[in-house]
């Protein structure tokens, strides 16, 4: 017999993501309560609701707010957890939110990264849940997000049962977006940390949105070396990589040893071709990363690009597009350098000479 619904809803970080997945959940009618992180964020939420633009207009959402899972009532126990804080607050998030929740209750899991992976050894595989998010979102102030495009949920266990749980939390979901059941969470996972490795860097080094950087072909390059690299990491870690949104294949994205010596040829053409649809469809997307800069916190790279770079490594396969944006990203976070169109482009640069070196590029 199937479980009851899960009513009783605690969603732990107030930005983007969670902020748009908080609005859509209360607007239907479900008791959602938001950990933030942040005293303005729930002051916000609290005395004026949840304000989230979408291109339909902008609604607002009640729900309450706290700032730590500590300022809830005593007693107070939820029937899920959904996590959309940056993956580098992933084992913080966690461990506040553990006391607050009902034995057993199903921890999601929206971060960036392999935060999957990070969590079982907090809680065990049991209790985790998987939730990809493929629609773009961003925090324009406290308490004001904005839904940037089209997308749901894509929701799976790393075992890859269809069990009670994942069907109770794609049931959750759909009251605020689509979703839909994955077998192959590990491989979904993956694909979309190579999006993330090369989208979020080169937004934070750029400093625009996806729609103008994405115009530049030496951006387009960035990222199509970006995603090569991940997907050779992921082969060599044995994951079965999947079509980002059913469409996007990263293997096919992915640059052949020959493609990485060419400055063009027609499937490099229709590869930049893919990247600017891309672009497109996501133009209004803003890098998590370079908020979080701009609010003085430490950027998630080491837990994108950072986690390419150590896996890389482990299995002997150079990175060093990777390896040169997570050292730009923290340069930007340090002081040292600044998120600029020009900044970007010296990446580029020196990292075309460091293929070259490697007789990875013409």
């Amino acid at each position: 017999m199937a479980k009851a619904p899960l009513q009783k809803v605690l969603v732990v970080g107030c930005g983007g993501v969670g902020g748009v997945t908080a609005a859509g959940l209360a607007q239907n009618g479900v008791d959602v309560t938001a950990i933030t992180g942040n005293p303005a964020i729930a002051e916000v939420i609290q005395e004026r609701g949840l304000l989230l633009d979408t291109d339909t207009g902008q609604k607002s959402a009640k729900l309450h707010a706290v700032e730590k899972a500590s300022d809830l009532d005593d007693g107070v126990q939820f029937d899920v957890a959904l996590f959309a804080t940056p993956p580098n607050f992933t084992k913080q998030a966690l461990e506040d939110a553990l006391p607050v929740l009902a034995p057993n209750a199903p921890c999601v899991f929206f971060q960036n990264g392999l935060a999957e992976e990070r969590a079982k050894d907090i809680i065990g595989e049991e209790r985790i849940v998987g939730g990809i998010v493929s629609f773009g979102a961003s925090m324009h102030g406290p308490g004001h997000v904005e839904r940037t495009s089209h997308g749901g949920y894509v929701v799976g266990r790393l075992n890859g049962k269809h069990d009670d749980v994942v069907e109770q939390v794609v049931e959750l979901l759909e009251k605020a977006e689509s979703a839909e059941f994955t077998d192959n969470l590990r491989g979904a996972r993956w694909s979309k940390l190579a999006i993330n490795c090369a989208i979020s860097s080169l937004g934070t080094i750029g400093g625009d949105r996806l729609g103008t950087l994405m115009r530049h072909r030496f951006v387009r390059r960035l990222c199509l070396e970006v995603m090569t690299e991940v997907t050779q990491v992921a082969i060599a870690e044995g994951v079965n990589l999947e079509k980002v949104s059913g469409t996007l294949d990263l293997e096919w994205l992915s640059l052949d040893d020959d493609e990485r010596l060419m400055a063009g040829s027609p499937t490099l053409f229709a590869k930049h071709t893919v990247l600017l649809a891309v672009g497109a469809k996501y133009r209004r997307l803003r890098s998590s990363m370079l908020a979080a800069i701009e609010r003085g916190r430490e950027p998630s790279v080491d837990f994108l690009n950072g986690e390419i770079v150590d896996r890389g490594a482990k299995h002997g396969i150079p990175v060093p597009v990777n390896t040169a944006l997570q050292q730009a990203v923290h340069d930007i976070a340090n002081g040292d350098k600044k998120s600029a169109l020009t900044t970007l482009r010296a990446v580029f640069e020196d990292t075309r000479k460091t293929l070259r070196d490697l007789k990875l590029a013409a």
